[in-house]
């Protein structure tokens, strides 16, 4: 079985209490010992700021990105993927590692310093998460009240992202701000963790025309596991649920780009057989019941290499 989840949060937990072990520890979801019983091949590492790190957003970036590289990609059984020669490297038959891809959530921790948006890039994060709920020095988040889009400033970080070829995440971007994007930016987007609102009314989930112009544009849409992204009526969420909305984005012409961005690690409440990357062994099973081979090898992990194959150095 071959897995990618491109998004979670563990970082975040082992910035604030260092003594955590990634190998095995149960107050973490995600630990190699899940991975490799979920059979999760690659997994992807959100750099998000917790609270008690808000006054020194840059720093606090660099301490995760030193977690990852000491706590995570150093260890003999995962991977750092930063390049398409780290892709192939993970695809070749004999290799048993998992791969670990950085990315960042929000892009508050750049504090409007371009400079910082290449060094971040420099040492390896491979996706930009614009923002988080609320707005930050580049855009609005899909929360704060007043709905705007870009700054300017936010604006000229889309055109260094081009540049640079670096992914654009619009998990948590307002809506003005998700069209924006599509309008400005050359490159397809993805939706790292976000469902169908058409499903369940969230507002961090996307609108059939937001899915659709993800779907047209060549990007990609992760779906999630938070319970309440998955159903609104306060219902015990399970693995049905999750095909639910992967039924639905498929009918939108969407088989081809959608996948799993999990946000373990970043919730407090799971969905039934899915509370941890163990669990991916049975989301496995119910896709192949209901789908092709074909299919349940793109929604597991194929339409997300065909993504990152085509955008990383």
């Amino acid at each position: 079985m071959n897995t990618w989840d491109m998004h979670c949060d563990v970082l975040s937990k082992l910035l604030l209490s260092p003594e955590l072990r990634f190998d095995d520890d149960p107050r973490l979801d995600v630990t190699a010992r899940r991975l490799k019983a979920g059979g999760v091949r690659l997994q992807a590492f959100a750099i998000y700021i917790p609270e008690a790190w808000r006054g020194k957003p840059f720093e606090a970036v660099l301490a995760s990105v030193d977690a990852f590289l000491q706590r995570i990609s150093s260890r003999a059984d995962m991977l750092f993927i930063r390049t398409k020669q780290d892709l192939e490297t993970l695809l070749q038959p004999q290799e048993t590692r998992i791969g670990a891809m950085l990315t960042l959530e929000g892009a508050d921790g750049l504090e409007g310093n371009l400079a910082y948006l290449r060094i971040v890039h420099a040492l390896g994060v491979r996706t930009l998460g614009l923002t988080w709920n609320e707005a930050n020095w580049a855009a609005d988040g899909v929360r704060e009240p007043r709905g705007g889009g870009f700054t300017a400033a936010g604006r000229r970080l889309l055109a260094e992202c081009d540049r640079l070829g670096l992914p654009l995440d619009v998990s948590h971007l307002s809506v003005k701000g998700f069209w924006e994007l599509l309008e400005r930016s050359t490159q397809p987007p993805i939706a790292s963790h976000s469902n169908a609102k058409a499903i369940c009314g969230h507002p961090r989930n996307l609108s059939n025309d937001q899915l659709r112009a993800l779907i047209a544009a060549n990007g990609r849409v992760g779906l999630t596991f938070v319970p309440y992204f998955l159903r609104g009526d306060g219902g015990e969420a399970t693995i049905d649920d999750v095909l639910r909305h992967l039924d639905h984005i498929c009918g939108l012409g969407g088989a081809k780009h959608v996948g799993f961005g999990s946000d373990f690690d970043g919730i407090e409440t799971w969905v039934r057989g899915l509370e941890h990357p163990a669990g991916y062994a049975m989301l496995a099973e119910a896709l192949e019941k209901r789908y092709s081979a074909e299919l349940t090898e793109g929604f597991l992990w194929r339409n997300w290499l065909s993504y990152y194959q085509g955008r990383l150095p």
